[in-house]
């Protein structure tokens, strides 16, 4: 399984990243984990842009979906012939939610271009990928992701403030992929991000392999949000950036 973080920016573009966007592959299936704004340029550089298997998006805040409007249009009136509809995987209400963003009715909205399709928490097959879902800690419905293929294991954090549910969901992971918003500070708001020290604990909590803090706001310190999380996680331990590889065998 390889891992390729296209956008990295925490809640908006950064001048370095777009926001969150991180595609999988194995035995040539291409799966995206999330198209925030700014994520669909970059993207072409690692596949091509009709070359994208599925897409499940985390959440409906526009650094996690927004890119979605202009996928569908490249889907849609692309002069090189019809295509198939592509499963997107989301919360309730996205194929709404889309529509919306782009000034479109309702019905049939995106639909001609997209398969939505509902998460819920549990387990299901997408492509050669077993992937596990679960809600997190955000201020609207968010799923964290654990995605297994030939033995080898990633978990996604998406949005979350501290969760039991992260931990589950990155128990014995290869590799945790999670957010760090926040630097320390006094009174951080509950239940919305988490700091780099309070990703570090999860990892460590859940025995992941490795550590990657990712949704790295533009206006934070990186390499501060490092040191933060370095005493808590012994294994290995990264910032994401745009064009990162990693690849798990």
């Amino acid at each position: 399984m390889r891992l390729t973080v296209i956008g990295c920016s925490g809640s908006f573009p950064g001048p370095d990243s777009p926001a969150s966007c991180y595609l999988l592959e194995h035995q040539g299936f291409r799966l995206l984990l999330d198209l925030g704004s700014g994520a669909l340029g970059p993207l072409q550089r690692y596949a091509g842009l009709f070359d994208i298997d599925a897409i499940c998006l985390s959440h409906l805040h526009a650094d996690h979906c927004l890119d979605l409007c202009g996928y569908w249009v490249a889907r849609t009136y692309a002069p090189d012939g019809a295509r198939p509809r592509m499963p997107v995987y989301g919360p309730a209400g996205t194929a709404r939610r889309m529509a919306q963003a782009y000034g479109l009715e309702e019905h049939p909205g995106m639909a001609e271009a997209f398969d939505f399709r509902t998460l819920e928490p549990g387990t299901r097959e997408i492509g050669p990928f077993e992937i596990t879902v679960d809600r997190v800690n955000h201020p609207v419905e968010t799923f964290g992701f654990r995605v297994t293929v030939a033995g080898r294991t990633i978990a996604y954090s998406a949005d979350t403030g501290e969760s039991g549910a992260l931990v589950d969901l990155a128990r014995g992971a290869d590799l945790l992929l999670c957010e760090a918003s926040f630097l320390d500070s006094p009174a951080l708001p509950a239940g919305l991000h988490l700091t780099a020290r309070q990703a570090a604990e999860h990892a460590a909590r859940a025995g992941a392999g490795q550590l990657v803090l990712t949704h790295l706001v533009p206006w934070n310190d990186a390499q501060r949000s490092l040191r933060e999380a370095a005493p808590r996680f012994g294994g290995p331990l990264a910032l994401a950036s745009s064009g990162m590889v990693i690849d798990l065998g």
